[in-house]
């Protein structure tokens, strides 16, 4: 993130992974495709292993309400509740401070 850009706010998405992950990647790169073109969308970090973890970034609770309002994203959701996680957890933080190593 640019320190610019602070106070800004996460989306910290947490999950559990069902059995049946067909579709699953294609779906989670059309997202992040779309939510880059989203007003106040500042970026993403994803990992995945027993558990995923994706964190997004935005400038406003507002951009926040938006994404989570689009309609490809609304269809995602359900799929992800139907098909895809047995388990998920979202919260939702404001950043106010910030800081990074970085070995050269």
């Amino acid at each position: 993130m640019n320190s610019k850009f602070i106070p800004y706010y996460t989306v910290i998405f947490t999950s559990s992974q069902t059995k049946n992950i067909e579709g699953y990647s294609e779906m989670a790169e059309q997202m992040e495709t779309l939510a880059k073109k989203q007003e106040g969308f500042l970026g993403v970090d994803s990992a995945r292993n027993e558990i995923g973890i994706t964190v997004s970034y935005w400038e406003s609770l507002e951009s926040i309400k938006n994404w989570k309002q689009n309609s490809e994203h609304l269809f995602a959701q359900q799929k992800g509740r139907t098909d895809w996680y047995s388990w998920y957890k979202v919260r939702i933080c404001k950043v106010e401070r910030e800081y990074e190593f970085k070995s050269s």
